[in-house]
């Protein structure tokens, strides 16, 4: 027992350290997507003091000046000093909010490729390593592809012909004029890249944004369609259990127990709507509607033909018999109504039809030559349904009966074809 409780924590560091030495190698040589999303969250655009580092490739023509390999030192020294003071303002400038978008960063390139041009062509050697460095303020200071392509072409063949003016060699300049148009163009494709990541990053909130507003305009409609429909049967059984209490105290009791039942029942569905896993069963709101319509003494006919529907189509078909039953109560003024289903080749139609008052009119803002228009007014549940019965490749139509009254018609496709 005493040799077999000192191996135990050997063995366990030994496992716990082959696990940590594992965990290390696979975390710098393989990325996981939620560590590539941090670093893109977390990554920040160049700025111009990304490129003052590379002012080290002067040391190359100042070690020729102090080293006195250069004819008059000072006007070398002094035309590098300007050199680097003219190359750090460009590239500043070319970042710069005040500066960026207007002609200055233009205009100090220009000064700099002419000093730079000056300067090799009377010194050679070292200082042709300068067109690299104009090439890097061409390549962020450049806003068009065509600017760009232009600039570092005539860079390049700048740097070629002033390298071969001092008989540098074949491929001396060959390498000087491919490293002078390479370098700007490679800062170019690096700027790009960032402001591309900096729009995909904006239009990720965007879309985030935009889900986040769909989703409350969801919410929205599915609580309008939901109290606006109960509290209209809560309203008619409170009306109707109100008439009949003097005269029949049994039967207003029955009222009062269907309005208790609606309650809890909107209840449970308002949590459900909340959680977002609502889905609305057909036959129980054809149901509802029976006893919706009778509480409010609207003789009610229900007609059902065709095969079983998909649980997404019934869904959709509930909400539609809610609406329309609610509209019929409170606004028709109607004494009979009429709901038709009826399925068949790969479609379902849903028509709700009343002998009320029919649509409300509503003025239009643009007057007709003999007088003023009116359009059958449709409500916010109805524009709701519309959408909702629209994004599953369904319609919805109103308007007045061809007998009088009002009517809706939702057609959805079944998703399988049911002729034969």
């Amino acid at each position: 027992m005493a040799r077999k409780t000192k191996t135990e924590p050997a063995d366990a560091a030994d496992t716990t350290a082959g696990a940590a030495d594992k965990a290390c190698r696979r975390m710098w040589w393989r990325r996981g997507p939620e560590d590539f999303d941090q670093e893109i969250e977390h990554l920040k655009a160049p700025d111009g003091g990304a490129l003052i580092p590379w002012l080290l490739m002067v040391l190359g023509p100042g070690a020729d000046i102090l080293k006195g390999e250069v004819a008059l030192p000072w006007l070398a020294g002094s035309g590098l000093l300007l050199f680097c003071a003219l190359y750090v303002c460009t590239v500043r400038s070319a970042f710069g909010e005040r500066w960026r978008r207007g002609p200055v960063p233009y205009q100090l390139l220009g000064a700099l490729g002419a000093l730079t041009l000056a300067l090799a062509i009377g010194y050679g050697g070292n200082f042709m390593l300068l067109f690299v460095l104009v090439s890097l303020g061409a390549g962020c200071v450049s806003r068009s592809r065509r600017f760009m392509g232009f600039t570092l072409a005539g860079l390049s063949a700048s740097a070629g012909t002033v390298s071969s003016l001092h008989h540098e060699g074949f491929w001396s300049t060959t390498s000087l004029a491919y490293g002078t148009f390479l370098s700007g163009f490679v800062v170019s494709l690096i700027i790009t890249l960032f402001q591309a990541v900096a729009q995909l990053k904006a239009t990720r909130q965007e879309l985030a944004r935009n889900a986040v507003a769909e989703e409350r305009l969801r919410f929205s409609r599915d609580l309008h369609d939901l109290l606006g429909h109960t509290l209209s049967v809560v309203v008619v059984k409170a009306e109707a259990a109100r008439r009949l209490a003097p005269r029949d105290m049994d039967a207003a009791l029955t009222q009062v127990g269907d309005i208790e039942a609606v309650g809890r029942q909107a209840l449970t569905e308002i949590r459900e709507a909340v959680t977002g896993y609502r889905e609305g069963s057909l036959a129980t709101e054809l149901d509802r509607a029976r006893s919706a319509l009778a509480a409010s003494d609207i003789e009610v006919v229900v007609l059902e033909s065709g095969p079983p529907l998909p649980p997404q189509t019934e869904a959709l078909l509930g909400w539609v018999v809610r609406e329309g039953v609610t509209n019929v109560v409170r606004h028709s003024g109607a004494a009979r109504a009429r709901i038709e289903l009826h399925a068949a080749d790969g479609k379902a139609r849903l028509t709700i039809t009343d002998d009320g008052r029919g649509p409300a009119p509503a003025v239009t803002p643009h007057p007709t030559p003999g007088g003023t228009a009116t359009l059958p007014r449709t409500g916010t549940g109805l524009r709701g349904l519309t959408e909702r019965l629209a994004s599953a490749g369904g319609s919805l139509s109103t308007g007045p009966a061809p007998s009088g009254g009002f009517r809706v018609t939702a057609v959805l496709p079944t998703g399988e074809d049911t002729a034969g």
